[in-house]
């Protein structure tokens, strides 16, 4: 049984009936367990069109939500730290999502693996939008 995240970017194409919307299906077959953290969950939601909320609800209900606490806060803003001493600034959100899957020993699924560079973080590229 693996974990893993789906980033907003999965959500969102999954929602859509894009190419992630098998692999999520196949999450389940497989005995797997998809996870999100509030903020891709706000992500979502902020981005519904006019159709979309009933379906996203499906979607979201049924996914376990990863805890963002005390230690995601601060292992989040420990890399944001770390990369801008190196001259890279990653996003709040992206860290504290990155910091939630780590946080309940998940892969993180998403279309943009370049935003997530946290060595201790296993990522898994998953196009979108194609």
């Amino acid at each position: 049984m693996t974990r893993v995240l789906l980033d907003t970017t999965v959500l969102i194409d999954a929602l859509r009936g894009r190419p992630a919307a098998e692999r999520v299906r196949n999450l389940r077959r497989a005995g797997d367990v998809p996870f999100a953290c509030a903020i891709n969950v706000e992500e979502v939601v902020r981005g519904l069109r006019a159709r979309e909320p009933r379906p996203a609800n499906h979607l979201l209900r049924g996914l376990r939500i990863a805890p963002l606490g005390r230690s995601e806060g601060e292992k989040a803003g420990a890399w944001r730290r770390e990369f801008a001493t190196r001259g890279i600034t990653l996003s709040q959100a992206d860290c504290l999502v990155a910091a939630a899957a780590l946080g309940v020993g998940a892969t993180l699924a998403t279309g943009n693996p370049d935003d997530f560079p946290m060595e201790e973080l296993t990522v898994e590229h998953w196009p979108v939008g194609e």
